[in-house]
């Protein structure tokens, strides 16, 4: 790669006192924030320019420190390059009389405009993000879960007891104990307000992030069930904990493992909550997934189209065991899409093997079918969707929820019209929108969770 090196080079001229200074090139160094005008919502991002690098953050995306390259100012024009995501990204600019850079960023075949300004990007601000001195007793924990440790915070009433608990269950991807998510951190929100109310809470850090052992990629759901598993064993220990009040609130995907887990023998599970839970399969979730978030990001029909019939092919090759053929489409699908790039954008070999959709963690959600858990299930549950959720949309879930539980006796369904998959109030749902709202969780879903434990336990 070329690197050029910028700045102010002094240079001896042979000339008259008298003549003027020559001017020094414009210094872009230092820290720049802006958005990337993508379709629907902007994403607001933050770069750090030193020298021919630095480093970019997307909040939105969970992107930190992400290193640019080739960073390059000809006279007015920067440009500079993150090589470090799927397709490569490129930032073509210029820099005004004003002090902004604006132009256009192009990744995987498409290019949005983009916005600068100096200055570092502001932290958003999270109103309800609980703060201590905390009115309840948070302990770090860690116990065994089969060869591998698993990290929490385990928060119990100042007094009383012994104490319903709740266990809960992260979406999908690697999620630390708050399920940290677009500078959001709905479970420390979540177990904040069950502690206040006299529960206590345990909430724990996915194999292989924050103080947990492990790889998720390489987990099957009977792994995953295992720690839920050893979640309630832990709890069943602690002398402050009634054994027979333990109760699961699971979260997307944590939706899924919730049920399961409590049909497994010994599990004793005295309740379940369920937050924008799929009540599908895996392969119909991700269909109209991805159907809604092409739609909402301006993609033509037969490009809508032709990722659905990817989503079915590949879930059937999944299916059918056929891992090697769905790794080999996966890498056909990307050159696809990123055959138009400049070669130095496409993604690298080993970026692209490192994406593949074929590892033991990504063929048990898409093979997944949660009914007979959920129809097995005979223990109150709470239920509850985003009108807005793009991502397990409840006009596919929450019929078929409804239908699988009918058999429970104690089942509450709820959906918010005005709700996404975080359960904030949002406008179009998209994922880009979460980071932009201040909300974590809605104040009438926390009084949900709240007001419906109250009522039982």
């Amino acid at each position: 790669m070329r690197r050029t090196i910028f700045g102010l080079i002094a240079v001896l001229f042979l000339a008259a006192c008298s003549a003027p200074a020559a001017e020094a090139p414009p210094d872009i160094s230092g820290d720049w924030h802006g958005s990337i005008q993508t379709p629907g919502t902007p994403l607001d991002f933050g770069v750090s320019l030193a020298g021919d690098g630095g480093t970019f953050d997307l909040p939105a995306q969970g992107l930190r420190a992400l290193a640019l390259h080739d960073v390059r100012l000809d006279g007015q024009a920067v440009t500079f390059r993150l090589p470090d995501v799927p397709g490569g990204a490129t930032f073509d600019g210029t820099l005004s009389d004003a002090g902004t850079i604006t132009g256009s960023y192009s990744q995987g075949g498409q290019t949005v405009p983009f916005t600068l300004s100096r200055g570092a990007l502001p932290t958003p601000g999270r109103p309800q993000e609980p703060k201590p001195p905390f009115p309840y007793r948070s302990e770090e924990v860690t116990y065994p879960s089969g060869n591998l440790t698993m990290a929490g915070t385990l928060t119990l009433p100042s007094t009383g007891g012994p104490f319903t608990a709740v266990l809960m269950i992260t979406g999908s991807g690697a999620q630390d104990r708050d399920e940290t998510i677009a500078g959001h951190k709905p479970f420390l929100l979540l177990a904040d307000t069950l502690t206040r109310a006299g529960y206590a809470v345990l909430r724990v850090d996915d194999r292989g992030v924050g103080g947990s052992t492990g790889d998720l990629q390489q987990a099957s759901y009977d792994d995953l069930t295992g720690d839920a598993l050893a979640g309630l064993a832990f709890l069943r220990s602690r002398p402050e904990i009634d054994p027979t009040r333990i109760g699961l609130f699971g979260h997307s995907e944590g939706g899924y493992l919730a049920p399961l887990v409590a049909q497994q023998p010994g599990a004793g599970v005295a309740f379940v909550m369920l937050m924008a839970a799929p009540a599908v399969s895996g392969e119909e979730v991700l269909v109209l997934q991805n159907r809604l978030l092409f739609q909402q990001a301006g993609a033509p029909p037969e490009q809508v189209q032709a990722q659905i019939d990817y989503v079915r092919k590949l879930s059937g090759m999944l299916r059918a065991g056929n891992y090697d053929g769905a790794r080999q489409l996966a890498r056909d699908r990307v050159a696809a899409q990123t055959a138009a790039l400049p070669e130095d954008q496409r993604p690298t070999p080993e970026e692209t093997e490192a994406q593949l959709p074929a590892t033991p963690a990504y063929r048990a959600v898409l093979t997944y079918d949660p009914a007979p858990a959920l129809r097995a299930l005979r223990v109150p549950v709470l239920a509850f969707y985003g009108g807005k959720d793009l991502q397990v949309p409840p006009t596919q879930s929450e019929p078929a929820l409804r239908t699988l539980l009918a058999g429970d006796p104690d089942t509450t369904i709820r959906t918010f019209p005005a709700l996404n998959h975080l359960m904030q109030p949002a406008a179009t749902g998209a994922i880009t929108e979460y980071s932009t709202i201040e909300t974590t969780v809605s104040p009438e879903v926390l009084d949900l969770v709240s007001g419906w434990m109250r009522e039982r336990f």
